[in-house]
């Protein structure tokens, strides 16, 4: 009789855990987080390799799909959040819509809420998007324009910071020392500081600029080689 009774408990306590009253809200299983990188790879969100583990990289391409669907973006692939991934009407992560009220012609805009810069052409055709990072603390919305500012350069190949790292292919719009770069490199070895993956994120602060991939960096740097206006929306 014991062991029947013993038997009974452990059942009951099965039974619980299946209905979900004995998981956290926040609670995921190997299962749903292999469901979730899957569905975040084909949103163009980049979780890597879909391993079932929630690492950096799998809560970096998180806020980019909760940024993209206006989530709160705290990284995490649960509750609400999951099941908006999992929705058909889920949006991208990679193909986003300009922002309302950016203005019209040729401009970048740049979406500090979600991390991330449209360059649009005089047609009003996106010619490229992506992630970036950057501080609002530091730079303010408002609409600017690339160019000299402060008697320093519009644009400079190879920037530096003054001390280890280089700021590649960088962009003067706003005074006097912020512009677009890439991801600033090592001058000892030449490594990114960051890892492209936390574009899109608020995982990583700039010191005011605006860091971006190499190749993004280098579509910024011929898209301004004449001044254009640039959009900073909160």
């Amino acid at each position: 009789m014991r062991i029947l009774s013993k038997l009974g408990v452990a059942a009951a306590s099965i039974t619980l855990v299946a209905v979900g009253t004995a998981l956290p809200a926040d609670a995921i299983t190997v299962t749903q987080a292999k469901a979730a990188q899957t569905r975040l790879n084909k949103l163009g969100c980049g979780a890597g390799p879909v391993d079932g583990k929630i690492g950096t990289m799998t809560k970096a391409a998180t806020v980019r799909f909760q940024s993209a669907n206006r989530l709160s973006q705290n990284g995490s692939p649960t509750g609400t959040t999951y099941t908006r991934l999992m929705a058909s009407t889920a949006k991208r992560c990679d193909v986003r819509a300009v922002p309302a009220r950016s203005g019209s012609g040729r401009r970048i805009v740049i979406s500090q809420s979600q991390n991330w810069v449209w360059l649009i052409d005089a047609r009003g055709k996106v010619v490229r998007q992506g992630g970036i990072i950057d501080n609002p603390r530091y730079l303010r919305a408002g609409t600017y324009t690339s160019g000299a500012k402060c008697g320093r350069a519009a644009r400079i190949r190879k920037n530096t910071d003054g001390g280890s790292l280089y700021l590649n292919n960088f962009v003067r719009f706003a005074p006097c020392g912020i512009g677009f770069h890439q991801i600033p490199t090592y001058k000892s070895n030449g490594r990114q500081i960051h890892a492209d993956y936390l574009l899109g994120t608020n995982y990583k602060a700039s010191h005011g600029c605006i860091r971006v991939s190499a190749s993004m960096s280098a579509t910024i740097w011929s898209f301004a080689a004449k001044s254009v206006r640039v959009v900073v929306m909160r």
